[in-house]
């Protein structure tokens, strides 16, 4: 089953940053290389800028849905992958807020 990481954003920066960050979180899924199969490993990306009627955002204004395989996957791009750091290193400027949560599809109780 996949992971699921969801990762919300509130910018602290303006508008031509925060279009090359957001530009540069999508570019993610091809850059981001699996150090055994020499390949991307990130699933799926996809995001976007708030756009709900709800107002419950809390501030949160951009979106992004990364998935992976496994969550062998999903450690190596939280707790190694150079590209993800550098990224993660060079928001921290211009992000106020982010926002993470993972699940599995389908999963709805803590695995044992």
């Amino acid at each position: 089953m996949s992971l699921i990481h969801l990762v919300l954003f509130r910018f602290k920066a303006g508008p031509e940053v925060v279009q090359d960050v957001c530009k540069r979180m999508l570019d993610l899924k091809e850059s981001c290389i699996h150090p055994q199969s020499g390949k991307p490993y990130i699933k799926s990306l996809t995001g976007g800028k708030d756009n709900s009627i709800e107002g419950k955002q809390d501030g949160i204004e951009y979106a992004f849905v990364v998935e992976f395989e496994s969550t062998a996957d999903r450690k190596y791009y939280v707790e190694t992958d150079p590209i993800h750091q550098a990224f993660k290193k060079s928001i921290e400027n211009v992000v106020e807020k982010v926002i993470v949560v993972d699940y599995t599809v389908g999963q709805f109780s803590k695995p044992e």
